[in-house]
């Protein structure tokens, strides 16, 4: 024997109303309840088509989007090893200036040192030789470290402008393939959008309102759904016959109790 199925309770879709209240005020306006149904049920068409287009399009948008963001950081990235490169080759320039610097006062100290008078003179001179020595090599040695420091970023900047090209070339090809499919479809959405924005003008606001609630938070966007086989055909559970004559006649908004979508009569299918 097979379980029953049991009732989730549906939120309701409009904050601080109901559907009761709004059927309570059907008879206001011009329009009959079956007509906003109707309107309703054309609007639900309208969208669905709009979402089919856009689906179309799959990641593709996405995709753009994240693309574009790496090469952002990926340009940033380049400016930063430029500037950093910029630096070590300037830090590189100074020390061959002051190697060339102490080079040149170690000849002049030696020089000098067939000119003393006496030793304090000749040991001040060597201990200024000796010191001008050790600048000599610590010069040399950053000039080795920043040389090759020098050589790992200019390579890894080569890499990234590599990298930075091939996704750029990536990004023209989305874009190319993305403008395609929005071109082949740029019209019918155009109009889908219109017939769209046509009808909402016709539907009062809290019905609208709670339309937009229910597409939002059904899957698929189905928000306004017939009845199929003696169930709803957004969650496919069955309905009872008394309420499908309720939703046949159109004389009030019914909801399904499972799933919360709006359910309008089959007859709306043929128009």
């Amino acid at each position: 024997m097979s379980a029953a199925k049991t009732k989730v309770p549906i939120e309701t879709p409009l904050d601080g109303g109901t559907f009761i209240s709004l059927q309570k005020s059907s008879v206001e306006g011009d329009l009959t309840m079956e007509s906003k149904l109707n309107l309703l049920y054309k609007l639900q068409l309208a969208d669905s088509k709009i979402d089919q287009i856009h689906l179309l399009r799959g990641e593709l948008p996405l995709e753009v989007q994240d693309l574009e963001d790496e090469i952002l950081g990926m340009k940033t990235r380049v400016e930063n090893f430029q500037l950093e490169i910029k630096d070590i080759e300037k830090s590189i320039l100074q020390k061959k200036l002051d190697l060339e610097n102490s080079k040149s006062l170690i000849e002049k100290y030696t020089s000098q040192q067939n000119n003393v008078k006496n030793n304090r003179e000749y040991d001040s001179l060597s201990k200024e030789i000796e010191f001008q020595g050790l600048e000599v090599q610590l010069s040399e040695k950053r000039i080795k470290e920043n040389n090759i420091i020098l050589a790992e970023k200019k390579a890894v900047l080569v890499e990234t402008i590599k990298a930075l090209d091939e996704r750029a070339l990536d990004l023209e090809n989305k874009k190319r393939e993305l403008d395609s499919i929005v071109a082949e479809t740029a019209k019918e959405e155009d109009e889908l959008i219109k017939f769209s924005e046509d009808i909402q003008a016709q539907i009062d606001a809290r019905l609208l309102a709670a339309y937009k609630k229910v597409r939002t938070n059904a899957r698929n966007g189905l928000a306004v759904v017939t009845v199929r086989r003696d169930a709803c055909s957004g969650c496919f559970n069955k309905i009872p016959p008394q309420r499908q004559m309720d939703i046949a006649s159109s004389k009030k908004i019914i909801v399904c109790e499972y799933c919360g979508r709006i359910l309008v009569s089959a007859d709306f299918e043929g128009e």
